[in-house]
């Protein structure tokens, strides 16, 4: 791992591991669990292999092992712990706790490694779905508790596009089913979170559906020019902050007075700005998670 300068406190530490600060003071003081520096006012500092440690050291305290015994293994000891912890499937926490640490040091080989062992023992979907979403979401809380920066979002979101865009290369080669219907794949305007997308659009080509993939921040008049060419579409999108939640339902009614009035066509939309809701909208259907779209494909 690549030993770029970082400094947490121990506040950092709490919003990274999901302990306590007061906890992780109980074990630095009775384990010496972390071995943190002070500055000249007597403030702590941990750098990187106290995060990595600490990190270690939460993920099998929560599969159940007592702390006193965790304190009692050596470095080599605590990571081969971790590494069998891990090999017995279930939790993926060591998964996203080694690519949170990647993150934080800009360090893509730590994350090709941690990915490299994923797949290898996991399909792309089951890594996407279990280890991707759910490290995203961790990682947009520890955005806005400040403990990291839009920079280090920026860098992981991006590996796993790239993740994304070759897995979809690889299954674009399967000729499309002839049933007639057209998926195509967009955001609203002013939304740039693709991610999800790119992952729907992964999952329809894995069924051999016909897809057309526009991207980010279309608008909406400019989806009637595919209109003019397919007979039956099913526009697909994800709402993460744009439109914003107060103004959903007006963007779905006019979306379906637009583009779905007398026509066979439908919108189906998942993302944060539509879990938990509804909508009486002719021809839209809100989906609470990525799981339950693909379910209903």
């Amino acid at each position: 791992m690549n030993n770029i300068a970082s400094q947490f406190t121990i506040k950092d530490l709490e919003n990274l591991s999901g302990i306590k600060a007061h906890t992780i003071r109980i074990w630095e003081k009775r384990y010496n669990v972390l071995n943190p520096s002070r500055s000249n006012s007597n403030i702590r500092w941990y750098d990187t292999g106290n995060l990595k440690k600490l990190l270690n050291v939460t993920l099998l305290y929560k599969n159940g092992h007592k702390i006193s015994k965790i304190a009692e293994l050596s470095d080599d000891e605590l990571n081969q712990a971790v590494i069998d912890q891990i090999s017995k499937g279930g939790d993926h926490s060591g998964y996203m706790d080694a690519m949170v640490l990647a993150m934080l040091n800009f360090d893509q080989g730590h994350f090709e490694q941690t990915f490299n062992r994923l797949i290898a023992e996991f399909s792309f979907r089951h890594v996407f779905l279990q280890v991707f979403v759910p490290l995203l979401h961790k990682i947009g809380i520890h955005w806005q508790s400040d403990s990291i920066t839009p920079a280090h979002e920026h860098f992981i979101s991006n590996l796993i596009k790239q993740k994304l865009q070759i897995s979809i290369e690889r299954v674009q080669q399967t000729v499309p089913k002839t049933n007639g219907v057209v998926y195509v794949l967009f955001l609203p305007d002013n939304e740039i979170h693709e991610l999800g997308l790119l992952y729907m659009q992964y999952e329809l080509l894995l069924r051999g559906c016909h897809v057309v993939y526009l991207g980010q921040s279309v608008p909406m008049d400019n989806l009637k020019a595919i209109q003019s060419v397919c007979e039956k579409i099913i526009f697909v999108s994800y709402f993460t902050i744009r439109p914003s939640s107060d103004a959903v339902e007006i963007y779905l009614d006019q979306f379906s007075r637009i583009l779905l009035k007398n026509r066979n066509d439908a919108l189906w939309v998942t993302g944060r700005n539509v879990v938990g809701r509804e909508t009486q909208v002719d021809k839209v259907l809100l989906f609470d998670d990525l799981e339950s779209m693909i379910n209903k494909m």
